[in-house]
């Protein structure tokens, strides 16, 4: 990804979350060039010193419109991160709406499929992706059946993009466990953001080795990681982060 210490290229998409402001600000204070991709709602609640570009991950047509949008920007990105993601409710799969399945597996699978799509043509040689899922992938828990399914398929669907790709540009994902965000809340950009938590922050904490919630820094370390030189020999790689909450 060019030289050490050398302004890069990054595109964020969820940039203007918990964990993608932090991240922002993290880049930038490195030097690194950044352009956040939201939803409008939330560039709106949240703004931040980037260029940005609305999105909506569910929809093709605001995809390929945003990704256009960055192209002119930049002819090449050496970066680019997806943070999107989201789920509002916990409730059995036997009882689950097929809606509500479509809507959660829309966002957060092939919303990620999309954008991954979207943004490979734009890479340059020797460019990384880094994808987020979720320690609830492979640590199942019950009320979470679409959003597991969902990261779970992330997964995949980074190895597949690294092999295919390899090795132009790489491919890895992040996958936390519970990040102290609006995530838990209502959701960037779809709520007010103030909600009651939809989990028990305090029996999680307990069941924790670490005895605490990730907190956007923890998460945005592994991501920079992934983005730099430093990982130059990792694709389709899984880095969990959940306090030892989970040890796959």
């Amino acid at each position: 990804m060019g030289k050490a210490n050398a302004p890069r290229r990054i595109a964020v998409l969820g940039g203007a979350g918990g964990i993608g402001r932090t991240l922002v600000a993290e880049l930038q204070a490195r030097g690194d060039d950044v352009v956040v991709l939201d939803l409008a709602a939330s560039l709106e609640r949240h703004a931040l010193d980037a260029k940005n570009i609305p999105i909506d991950v569910c929809n093709e047509t605001s995809v390929a419109a945003a990704f256009t949008e960055l192209g002119r920007h930049w002819e090449e990105i050496d970066g680019f991160v997806n943070l999107a993601g989201y789920n509002s409710a916990l409730q059995p799969l036997g009882d689950m709406s097929d809606a509500y399945f479509d809507e959660i597996t829309d966002g957060n699978l092939r919303g990620a499929f999309l954008t991954a799509k979207a943004a490979l043509p734009l890479m340059a040689d020797g460019g990384s992706v880094v994808m987020i899922s979720s320690g609830l992938a492979s640590n199942v828990r019950p009320g979470y059946g679409a959003y597991s399914v969902s990261k779970a398929g992330v997964i995949a669907m980074t190895k597949v993009f690294a092999l295919e790709n390899a090795p132009r540009v790489r491919f890895n994902a992040v996958a936390p466990g519970l990040v102290d965000t609006a995530f838990l809340r209502g959701g960037t950009g779809r709520s007010a953001e103030d909600e009651q938590s939809i989990v028990n922050l305090e029996a999680y904490r307990a069941a924790t080795p670490m005895q605490r919630l990730a907190q956007p820094e923890d998460v945005t370390g592994p991501i920079n990681f992934l983005l730099s030189d430093a990982s130059s020999f990792m694709t389709g790689q899984v880095l969990w982060v959940n306090g030892g909450g989970y040890m796959p």
